[in-house]
């Protein structure tokens, strides 16, 4: 079963890693930062090399966002995310895993689950069964 896992931060520094611009992170010795980036680049080797990881992207500043509605046939676009918010989204990862639960536990090993929100959500019919992504 596919997975998306989005990563939400506080855009105060726009940065990637996101993890490492973490008030929290920041508070860390040079060496620990650098352990916890190996920690991540393992994991992320890992699961590329099993199969579970398919992709990922980082995401550019908000600052750098559009969006887009049309009422009445006429778009209207504006700078930034529309919606106001502390966190934005700042990047994700597609898992194809056996369940929810696997796909939860590795969200639970990424570095920007320590420092801000993670969220695991199942992609649309990428199950036998609807019912399972509350359908």
């Amino acid at each position: 079963m596919k997975y998306m896992v989005l990563i939400y931060a506080n855009p105060r520094n726009w940065a990637h890693p996101m993890h490492l611009e973490a008030p929290e992170a920041l508070a860390m010795s040079e060496r620990e930062r650098d352990e916890l980036t190996a920690q991540s680049d393992e994991l992320m080797g890992e699961l590329f090399e099993v199969g579970e990881l398919i992709g990922g992207e980082a995401l550019t500043a908000p600052a750098n966002t559009r969006t887009v509605r049309v009422r009445d046939g006429v778009p209207a676009t504006t700078d930034g995310p529309f919606i106001e918010a502390k966190e934005h989204l700042a990047g994700y990862f597609l898992l194809d895993c056996v369940s929810m639960e696997r796909a939860t536990e590795i969200a639970a090993l990424l570095p920007d689950a320590r420092f801000g929100t993670v969220e695991v959500r199942p992609l649309l019919g990428s199950s036998d069964s609807d019912e399972e992504q509350g359908r």
